[in-house]
């Protein structure tokens, strides 16, 4: 299947957050193993204005990364026990990513039910710290290019717009009524499955 190009990645993160769903993520491991999944839900993050952003204070060591080109992986651990992805997203200085939140599983998934210890094929990565585990993603493709051999992303089916939703983030204490969520309507993969409201446009651009 055909990768995305360069490019493909240099939207705002909002813009970014809604055209991933859909995409193809694709790991393939120094020990062989292929790991590939649809993804159905993401969340969107930028340092300006946003305070849920690691990077609304400014660069620090940690959300260096956040800072890189666009289509650059910012893996980070969290609460000591999840690694959580993202890819970064907007003009290389300016700090933004969208958070892989849940996928679909579809190749090597009895590696992912190993890795996860579930047979529930609904559950294996129905969160952002599941996937990564799933996936075998840790803190090593923190900095990681997508235009490189071992993530990238795939062209996959894009998603109508019409099963497009949106909600506010989950998971997080801060910015919460900013419904920069995005996720697939009616998929049993998604997190946490609910309604929302669907996705609406003002001049163009996607509603904040």
């Amino acid at each position: 299947m055909t990768r995305v190009h360069d490019d493909f990645f240099r939207k705002p993160a909002l813009e970014l957050a809604e055209a991933l769903l859909g995409r193809i993520f694709v790991h393939d491991t120094s020990a062989g193993k292929r790991y590939r999944a649809r993804i159905v839900e993401t969340e969107a993050y930028l340092a300006a204005g946003d305070a849920a952003c690691h990077a609304h204070k400014g660069m620090t060591e940690r959300n260096r990364v956040m800072y890189a080109p666009p289509g650059t992986l910012y893996v980070y651990f969290s609460y000591g026990c999840h690694h959580l992805m993202n890819i970064v997203t907007e003009p290389e200085g300016v700090a933004g990513a969208v958070l892989l939140r849940a996928m679909e599983p579809l190749e090597g998934v009895e590696h992912m039910e190993r890795n996860r210890k579930t047979a529930s094929r609904v559950n294996l990565m129905n969160g952002p710290g599941k996937l990564t585990s799933a996936m075998e993603i840790t803190l090593e493709h923190n900095g990681l290019r997508l235009s490189g051999d071992a993530v990238y992303i795939e062209e996959g089916d894009p998603v109508d717009p019409a099963l497009v939703r949106s909600s506010p983030r989950i998971g997080i204490s801060k910015a919460t009524k900013l419904s920069w969520r995005r996720y697939v309507a009616n998929c049993p993969y998604v997190s946490k499955p609910r309604p929302g409201p669907p996705r609406e446009k003002k001049g163009g651009r996607l509603e904040t």
